[in-house]
């Protein structure tokens, strides 16, 4: 008897090749500069299809977020991708930093409509890109950029409803992205049922899951409530009793990352991104069981 896919041992769920992408955030402090470029050194073997770095919110990391892309261009063979945010700018101050990664051979940017700086409601900047979809069909004009945007399995906090986000997802589709790169969420049954409902609205391009390795569950707990993603039961239970404990947590980060990864390999998901927090053991101990590793 022929076991379901889902169901199949790791190694069989995952035969089919698939590709990496890893995202890290701009260091604050020369010791965080550190610990970043040991994390691009670690993973970079694993050739992963682009790696991106963050954009704090109201741009407030813009310049860090730009040295780092930067370096990484000149400094590895990696291809980097640059997030880029409506918030807290003209469109004119945001075409200029376009025009700067495109200058510096930066090809590829995460055009994201991004959050207020001190948090509360979205309020688009008054001669700014409103919105994501405006920003793509922006920079689109500005030069032919590889875009890639970001897709909520479980619905935009700020979305009136669920019909309205995967809409406004078409929208950012259609004005050009060629990607969207989902939100984090742990039970895999939400992105397969996701990947549904693009499909059905008539999305065609790649939509990556995004995969968050837990370390700190309740750090992650206060995340979620901000970003609408949901905690299994299951989690909580997972983690009780390991809040002094980081190295068995470590353990059990891994354990539940690479069985989520199984279950979408196995259901014919090809390409996986993942939330680094600049640190490469989990990312890279996961992309080994799906079989991405380094090259010779």
């Amino acid at each position: 008897m022929s076991l379901p896919r889902s169901e199949l041992p790791i190694a069989a769920a995952s035969r089919q090749p698939v590709s990496v992408s890893f995202e890290f955030f701009p260091p604050k402090t020369d010791k965080m500069q550190q610990s970043l470029w040991e994390c691009i050194e670690r993973l970079a073997p694993l050739a992963p299809q682009f790696v991106s770095v963050t954009y704090g919110a109201g741009g407030t990391t813009r310049e860090r977020t730009h040295e780092t892309v930067v370096r990484i261009a000149r400094e590895t063979r990696l291809k980097p991708a640059a997030h880029l945010t409506c918030v807290g700018h003209a469109k004119g101050e945001v075409d200029d930093i376009a025009r700067r990664y495109w200058d510096e051979g930066i090809r590829h940017i995460v055009a994201l409509r991004g959050d207020m700086p001190e948090g509360g409601a979205y309020v688009a900047h008054p001669e700014g890109y409103a919105y994501a979809a405006d920003l793509v069909a922006g920079l689109k004009r500005i030069a032919d950029f590889e875009i890639s945007v970001a897709a909520y399995p479980e619905t935009h906090p700020d979305a009136p409803s669920a019909g309205f986000d995967l809409d406004n997802l078409k929208r950012k589709i259609d004005a050009g992205a060629s990607r969207a790169i989902s939100q984090y969420f742990f039970d895999p049954a939400v992105f397969l049922a996701f990947r549904e409902r693009t499909a059905r609205a008539g999305i065609t391009v790649p939509i990556l899951p995004g995969i968050l390795p837990v370390t700190n569950f309740a750090q992650v707990q206060k995340f979620s409530a901000a970003c609408g993603a949901s905690i299994p039961g299951w989690m909580a239970d997972l983690f009780q009793g390991l809040d002094d404990d980081p190295e068995t947590r470590r353990l059990v980060a891994a354990t539940m990352a690479a069985e989520q990864c199984r279950i979408l390999a196995a259901e014919g998901v090809e390409q996986f991104h993942f939330y680094t927090l600049n640190r490469a053991d989990l990312a890279y101990a996961i992309s080994h069981i799906l079989g991405v590793r380094p090259k010779g």
